[in-house]
């Protein structure tokens, strides 16, 4: 019930309809906020990136009118579309048609790092090849939403439905808080996975220099300085070089 509606109920000798109505919007309130301080729990407990945003898009199902959700991540250099998790096919076909043709809504998304909606595919007519394509996929209305740290856009959002209008200004307001949190859960699955790749790279690198100081009585500094040379010399990484000397107990040609 909108807050004029109350206030008029009031006037009109009614003001138990407000005090009736309070209760169930706050009922609604701590729903919602108990069901996204779950979904904080679920993603600070993921194992990894991908368990970071299946848990995504699967309580985008739950708390968003939408048929189908997905998550496309940016990752790499150069800059590529990951697609981690979907929860249907067609939605990796829909991320790839417009990959493949360098426009639609998951494009626009990306490059201008703000929320994008279709209110009906019929009637779009910003991407007419895309539109059309989606059509025959049987989605209608769309919405994209940023997955952004700072400046940054790290992946979008992707919701879709197989009805027209699907998605209002209600559904768009729950998918950015959704997004928030998925962009921060992301990154922070990203730091792990960087952090722990560097701490192995490091135990790596150690068990070369291990490797060269036994073999040919070097220091630390003279065993670093070998390995560093090879890799500059070879145009490869510290880490390849020192996983090649660990696995043949041999220093590359």
């Amino acid at each position: 019930m909108s807050t004029a509606a109350l206030h008029q109920g009031h006037l009109a000798g009614h003001p138990r309809r407000q005090t009736d109505g309070a209760p169930q919007i706050r009922s609604r309130e701590l729903t919602s906020a108990d069901r996204f301080a779950q979904l904080a729990l679920d993603l600070h407990d993921s194992g990894g990136i991908e368990e970071t945003v299946e848990a995504v898009v699967e309580f985008a199902l739950q708390a968003l009118s939408c048929s189908h959700a997905g998550v496309a991540l940016i990752s790499g250099r150069p800059r590529r579309l990951e697609i981690p998790a979907v929860t249907d096919p067609l939605v990796a076909e829909i991320y790839k048609l417009q990959v493949d043709g360098g426009q639609g809504p998951l494009i626009e998304s990306m490059r201008d790092h703000c929320v994008v909606r279709v209110e009906d595919a019929e009637t779009d007519d910003r991407w007419p090849d895309w539109s059309a394509k989606v059509l025959e996929l049987g989605v209608r209305s769309v919405l994209d939403v940023p997955l952004h740290t700072g400046n940054s856009v790290v992946g979008v959002l992707g919701l879709y439905s197989t009805q027209p209008g699907g998605f209002g200004p209600d559904e768009e307001a729950i998918a950015e808080i959704l997004a928030r949190h998925a962009s921060v859960a992301v990154a922070s699955a990203r730091n792990e996975v960087n952090l722990a790749a560097a701490v192995d790279a490091r135990k790596l690198v150690g068990q070369a220099m291990g490797i060269l100081m036994e073999r040919f009585d070097l220091d630390d500094e003279r065993a670093f300085e070998v390995l560093r040379r090879y890799s500059q010399d070879n145009n490869r990484k510290l880490r390849d070089v020192a996983q090649e000397l660990v696995d043949t107990r041999k220093l590359p040609r």
